[in-house]
């Protein structure tokens, strides 16, 4: 296996651990918290900080009910349209956070979910993009991303 860079650094054998803070959604779609997340991984000594990037009517329609796990540990019931909708971050918010992380000497990361949200992380200039496992088997998402370089 071949390095490669990400920014500044160099991830591959002989090189040392490349360690990604891994923010997802724990902002709750707050971007006071979300920044919270972005200083921890820097106090922490991450090289990245990881979100999700998602529009919500991209990835679920409107009337899918949530799953068992998540009426259980819900407080209120809603749609998944509705629990998802509330984490989703603006482009702004994304730059904000980018910035943030640039600032404290982290790389920026963040899996895209959808085609828009791919769109919207290559205008921000993120260094790599991270596949969410749940993409590993979507060929046109995988063509649609490697395109990207």
């Amino acid at each position: 296996m071949d390095t490669i860079n990400i920014g500044r650094k160099r991830v591959g054998p002989g090189q040392p651990c490349f360690i990604i803070a891994e923010a997802g959604d724990n902002h709750n779609g707050d971007i006071k918290i979300a920044k919270k997340l972005v200083e921890a991984a820097a106090m922490a000594g991450s090289d990245a900080v990881k979100f999700q990037t998602f529009k919500t009517e991209e990835v679920v329609t409107r009337t899918a009910e949530m799953a068992s796990y998540q009426k259980r540990n819900c407080e209120f019931q809603k749609t998944q349209y509705e629990m998802i909708k509330e984490l989703e971050l603006s482009n702004d918010d994304f730059l904000e956070l980018k910035e943030a992380a640039e600032s404290l000497g982290l790389i920026f990361l963040s899996t895209p979910f959808d085609v828009p949200s791919v769109e919207i992380l290559e205008d921000l200039g993120v260094l790599a993009f991270k596949i969410s496992s749940t993409d590993l088997d979507n060929p046109f998402f995988l063509r649609y991303v490697a395109r990207k370089h």
